[in-house]
């Protein structure tokens, strides 16, 4: 089951907070859900809004593979990518004892990514190259930046993964930018356009509001005891 292009362009140009508070109108998940928490963080917060489908794998670097010297080697691991439906975002769990020994994405990764249909990168583990990279405008998801890739290289792809309490199977649509990084489920992905425009709606009047003189204590009180798009929940058709 796949999403529209329109849905596609309606993400890029909205934050993830936005679309948080849109998808817990629909109750289909827990609010601690759905979302990365922890160390991971976006490496490049000035790039717009990226989405994609999520392709699944993971790597260590702590240690020399079996056989080859790193990742261009495994054809096999990028076929894999090129054969899942663009956009993409390449999420590659770390498996060392101790992640971000060394990163498996740098320059070269990020032009092989983007020329494959990806639009970022996924890691419990680090990165390298950021100036390149922000420059190939390829947004990161990492717990930081290193100087070597060490001995990175492909364990094995196409299994779910979890990334700092957020599981994800290849084909999940997520969604990334400057706040982190949450899944979007696709039974409602196509209404969130329309309760985003609720939120949005209901949140400028408040803004509105709140920088008007007439503005008191009391009056907050009774605006915000009314009932908000955000607290309502809505049928999942």
């Amino acid at each position: 089951m796949g999403v529209s292009s329109e849905l596609f362009d309606f993400l890029r140009g909205v934050d993830t907070c936005t679309v948080s508070n849109a998808i817990e109108t629909f109750n289909v998940r827990m609010r601690n859900e759905g979302f990365v928490h922890g160390g991971v963080r976006c490496m490049f917060p000035h790039l717009p809004p990226v989405a994609g489908y999520a392709v699944t794998g993971r790597f260590r670097a702590a240690a020399p593979p079996i056989s080859g010297l790193c990742y261009y080697q495994r054809l096999d691991f990028w076929n894999y990518v090129a054969g899942i439906p663009g956009p993409k975002i390449i999420v590659m769990r770390d498996m060392d004892t101790t992640p971000g020994v060394g990163a498996m994405v740098g320059e070269i990764h990020a032009h092989i990514g983007r020329a494959l249909g990806g639009v970022a990168w996924l890691t419990n583990g680090a990165v390298r190259d950021l100036v390149q990279v922000g420059d190939a405008n390829f947004q990161c998801f990492a717990s930081g930046a290193t100087v070597s890739h060490s001995y990175a290289h492909v364990v094995d792809f196409g299994e779910p993964v979890e990334i700092d309490g957020l599981k994800i199977s290849t084909g999940d649509l997520l969604h990334g930018d400057c706040n982190g990084v949450h899944s979007i489920p696709l039974s409602i992905a196509e209404r969130i356009p329309e309760a985003v425009e609720r939120i949005r709606q209901r949140e400028s009047e408040l803004i509105r509001f709140c920088k008007s003189p007439d503005f008191n204590a009391g009056k907050l009180e009774q605006i915000l005891g009314e009932t908000t798009p955000w607290s309502q929940t809505l049928e999942v058709r």
